[in-house]
């Protein structure tokens, strides 16, 4: 079948370590269109390949997910107005990227209160910055001392799922045989 790319949108999200100690994610949003078009209020038609948004959010945290600072740069926005959306972000300040973060961020910056790209980066940014403190969860479930952490891992996705072969080989003791859920799964690591 034949197929025309008429919009391509880009998010690309890091996480890193800063030199102080805290840790700071990134998320931009790149979107362009491969065909010139207008754009509303505008004089003339917008080039292709010419970004229409290109918006970088980023957010400095700790090793327990606490925002300490938030701020994003609006390199293009459909209008001028759109680049005093992130002062906004302010809100963010002292909450935590763990659960109830997607409807914190709604509650605080949905609608009119700030920009909707910005918004759609902060839930990925999220699980992006659980992922690059993975190492250090990893390290603190694996102590002899925190069984209610590898208590709390069981069921919390499909692979962790208590019946599933990664919790019998991780933590026998939390295992439960899965009736009637069809075959066995075969563990690669």
């Amino acid at each position: 079948m034949q197929r025309e790319e008429l919009h391509h949108r880009q998010i690309d999200l890091r996480f890193y370590r800063r030199g102080d100690g805290l840790y700071e994610v990134v998320g931009r949003l790149v979107d362009t269109k491969s065909h010139p078009f207008r754009r509303q209020l505008a004089q003339a038609d917008t080039p292709a390949h010419t970004p229409v948004h290109d918006i970088a959010v980023h957010l400095v945290i700790d090793a327990d997910m606490r925002v300490h600072e938030a701020f994003a740069a609006m390199d293009a926005t459909p209008f001028g107005l759109c680049t005093q959306a992130p002062h906004a972000l302010a809100r963010l300040r002292g909450l935590s990227l763990r659960k109830g973060w997607n409807r914190q961020v709604r509650e605080l910056l949905g609608g009119a209160a700030s920009c909707t790209h910005i918004v759609e980066l902060l839930g990925p940014m999220a699980t992006t910055a659980f992922q690059g403190l993975a190492p250090l969860r990893l390290t603190e479930i694996n102590r002899p001392d925190s069984e209610a952490l590898r208590r709390a891992k069981v069921d919390s996705c499909y692979a962790y799922g208590a019946g599933r072969e990664v919790v019998a080989r991780l933590w026998p003791h939390l295992h439960r045989a899965a009736a009637g859920t069809g075959p066995q799964e075969t563990f690669r690591p």
